[in-house]
């Protein structure tokens, strides 16, 4: 089980970088258009995280890339 540093786009796109506290930071969320967004434990995983895929892909390249969505308020 790992924890994370995330790492969100400045876009609209709601992309995030999820990245093993132990790996090292991929060079294209250092630009300008990443932020840190924190540190993700094993129980506060944002919406649009899933545990299964993050250990395939930090297997394979080290981290993980997801959209993450929030929960809005229904206007009715």
């Amino acid at each position: 089980m790992y924890a994370y540093n995330l790492f969100r786009s400045t876009k609209q796109d709601g992309l995030v970088c999820a990245v093993p506290e132990e790996r090292s930071v991929p060079a294209f969320v250092t630009g300008p258009q990443w932020q840190f967004g924190g540190r993700l434990d094993k129980d506060d995983a944002p919406l649009g995280f899933d545990r299964q895929a993050a250990m395939t892909g930090v297997r394979f390249n080290g981290f993980y890339l997801f959209a993450s969505f929030s929960k809005e308020a229904s206007h009715q």
